[in-house]
């Protein structure tokens, strides 16, 4: 080998050797774990905890690291060290006692790169704050919460039922119907008008919605949170779940822009109507967040939580329906005596329904749809227990170690609607149910989705009986993203 090929041979070597010396000075300066952190399993330099997990099962696997390292641990993931709360005390304790230092989101590459730091959920500070108190006041004004939205629910009840009906008892996937009837409801509040079940763009959409929040648990999505400047090169499911999102945002700003062309500021029609109105009054304000670009995003939430929580809930709820179908026929007995065959169900017959109510609380238990919530993150330094932990730290809630909590739940891995009941069968409230988290960022749509799932699931079983086809077994098994959701099943339907 001459000398001038030995000299750019050691060239390179030394570069590549400078580089990941580099990467690895760099990687451990940046994640090096403050003095009094949270303890948690080992790392590897660069992906963290990635080797540890199995993304299908982080809820579970965070619990076992829970009974090694305690009720307030740190773990690696989606490219930040975070802080994991265990179990309804700490959770509870964290949450509420130090809510307000808690009201921030964490910067997620995947997050800020399609949404920005823009609407409800991925915003921080004086602009949330402002958003969120709008939203609250503009859908409280349309009937979130209130009896007023009531017809509004039984018709889409109607529309379902019947659809439902034109299965004839034939063996179906109920999945996208649930999904257009429960999104139904917030599209009223937030574009003026409902969706017909044969519009096959919206329920492309729907489609593209729930696929994007699977790919969301993704590995690559992961991947993409650790090294966006690498993975924003290269094909995989995230490149496919940030088109899927796009074509969401698209179908808003439409909508959008379709407001804007016949907006009467006097006569507001729903939310978009009302934050243009506002994005007049504040058009100075540039701080509080009313323009456009941020009404898309704000909209997209509105839209999106509205539709996908609750929905997959009642997926849930009909398939613990078919597995225990003792417990469908008690509903059903109750809704009979109670209700009746020739009227809906309404909110009102809720507190004559004990046993209706406590299997909808125990669907939503251990359906547990958001099982490790939404990361939040520190305002300013905090003590949470004996740590101290520093500003801009992000801290997850695990709902699975609360809804699941064995020293607050009697048969905690059972689908058990007595943790619902008391000895004299009466309806009872349990502090540890917090499937819409608690706190500053507790979910702005709970009084919306507990309306609906009991409307819903009532006018149901009311009109029909739901069985597995013949010769199939139900099956719990769930695929998990955002949220967990059972694995695509089939139904039938059977008139009462």
């Amino acid at each position: 080998m001459d000398l001038p090929r030995v000299y750019e041979w050691i060239d390179i070597k030394t570069i590549l050797i400078f580089s990941c010396v580099f990467l690895l000075l760099s990687d451990y300066i940046r994640n090096k774990a403050p003095k009094n952190f949270p303890p948690g399993p080992w790392s590897l330099p660069i992906i963290g905890h990635l080797h540890h997990i199995d993304h299908s099962k982080i809820h579970l696997q965070l619990a076992k690291f829970a009974e090694k390292y305690g009720d307030v641990l740190s773990i690696r993931i989606f490219g930040l060290r975070i802080v994991v709360l265990n179990g309804y005390k700490r959770v509870k304790e964290v949450y509420v006692q130090q809510g307000e230092n808690l009201v921030d989101r964490p910067m997620l590459p995947m997050i800020y790169d399609i949404f920005g730091d823009k609407g409800l959920g991925g915003s921080s500070g004086y602009k949330w704050k402002q958003q969120r108190r709008f939203a609250l006041s503009t859908l409280r004004n349309f009937g979130l919460g209130k009896k007023s939205l009531e017809p509004s629910i039984h018709l889409e009840c109607r529309f379902l039922t019947e659809a439902i009906s034109s299965e004839h008892g034939q063996a179906f996937d109920l999945r996208m119907l649930l999904n257009n009837a429960v999104s139904n409801v917030i599209c009223v509040l937030v574009f003026g008008n409902r969706f017909e079940y044969s519009d096959n763009d919206f329920q492309s959409l729907l489609k593209n919605i729930n696929e994007a929040m699977y790919l969301e648990g993704s590995v690559s999505v992961q991947l993409y949170n650790m090294f966006p400047w690498l993975m924003g090169q290269v094909p995989g499911p995230h490149k496919t779940m940030f088109a899927l999102w796009q074509e969401v945002i698209d179908f808003v700003r439409e909508k959008v822009n379709e407001h804007r062309v016949d907006y009467d500021s006097s006569n507001p029609r729903d939310y978009i109507d009302c934050f243009l109105a506002e994005m007049e009054k504040l058009k100075d304000n540039t701080a509080a967040g009313f323009d456009v670009e941020n009404l898309c995003i704000c909209t997209v939430d509105l839209f999106v939580a509205g539709t996908e929580t609750t929905s997959t809930t009642l997926y849930w709820g009909l398939l613990y329906m078919m597995k225990y179908p003792e417990i469908q026929a008690k509903v059903q007995e109750e809704i009979d005596g109670v209700v009746g065959g020739s009227r809906q169900p309404s909110l009102s017959d809720r507190d004559n329904m004990p046993y209706t109510n406590a299997v909808i609380h125990e669907i939503q238990r251990i359906g547990n749809i958001i099982p490790i919530n939404l990361p939040r993150a520190t305002v300013e330094d905090t003590q949470i227990g004996e740590y101290s932990i520093p500003k801009g730290t992000a801290v997850i809630g695990s709902l699975t170690s609360v809804l699941f909590d064995e020293s607050e739940w009697e048969t905690p891995h059972s689908f058990n609607p007595g943790h619902f009941l008391d000895a004299e069968g009466k309806f009872r409230r349990r502090d540890a149910f917090l499937p819409f988290s608690l706190g500053k960022r507790v979910c702005l749509g709970e009084q919306l989705a507990r309306m609906e799932l009991f409307l819903f699931f009532s006018s149901l079983l009311q009109r029909f009986t739901f069985s597995s086809p013949a010769g199939v077994e139900p099956s719990i098994d769930y695929k998990l993203g955002t949220t967990r959701c059972p694995k695509p099943y089939k139904l039938c339907a059977v008139s009462r």
